[in-house]
């Protein structure tokens, strides 16, 4: 059926596929929502020291 050479290209192929897939779950469910909520946090703070020098200013 196979030769072992085909055996292993079979077997890395199936471990470069799943370390892809498990690599696309994390990013889309840790890093990616994590640096979202980082920049509007940031975002957030930046606003409300703009706010406060305005209000100082005046």
């Amino acid at each position: 059926m196979f030769d072992f050479d085909q055996y292993l290209g079979f077997l890395a192929f199936l471990t470069i596929l799943t370390i892809g897939f498990w690599l696309m779950i994390f990013l889309l469910t840790f890093v990616i929502p994590y640096w979202i909520g980082g920049a509007l946090i940031e975002r957030l703070k930046e606003i409300k020291e703009e706010k406060k020098a305005k209000r100082n200013a005046n």
